[in-house]
């Protein structure tokens, strides 16, 4: 068995799983571009940090199956490298799938903030270089179904 046919679907797996979006309070989709946003002042109460799960793509599930499916098909010979395909293209895509998850994990911060009309909100978003700490005024922009928090 060729070590390319193991290591580049595992590579690709994790390529495309290090192009997801980024959820930080700095980071703006192309399509939250020119939209209008309701801002919102307030006061931080806490912060306390979170991790968000990562992403659960057929991508890894699949780049896992493929490598399972290869590897387990050198074992036996006939019917019993049918089996050992099935096998471990099973084991793979489990194993790639917890893989992609584990990769693209991030950590994040749930803030609370109690708003200037005395509602008390929390909102999660991805850890950046912008840190908040309890009293800190800041600003709640909410359009386009998202939420965020800025200084």
């Amino acid at each position: 068995m060729n070590i390319r046919t193991l290591v580049i679907p595992l590579m690709l797996a994790t390529a495309v799983a290090g192009c997801a979006s980024s959820n930080s309070g700095d980071v703006y989709s192309r399509d939250e571009a020119r939209r209008v946003q309701t801002v919102k002042m307030g006061v931080v109460e806490g912060v306390r940090l979170v991790k968000l799960e990562g992403t659960k793509s057929p991508v890894g599930t699949g780049a896992g199956a493929v490598v399972g499916g290869v590897a387990g098909s050198s074992i036996g010979e006939g019917k019993g490298s049918i089996i050992g395909a099935v096998v471990g293209a099973v084991a793979g895509g489990l194993a790639g799938s917890a893989l992609e998850e584990g990769v693209t994990r991030k950590d994040g911060i749930e803030i609370t903030v109690k708003l200037d009309s005395g509602t008390m909100i929390a909102i999660v978003q991805e850890a950046s270089d912008e840190k908040f700490s309890p009293g800190d005024r800041v600003r709640v922009l909410e359009g386009g179904g998202n939420t965020r928090v800025s200084h």
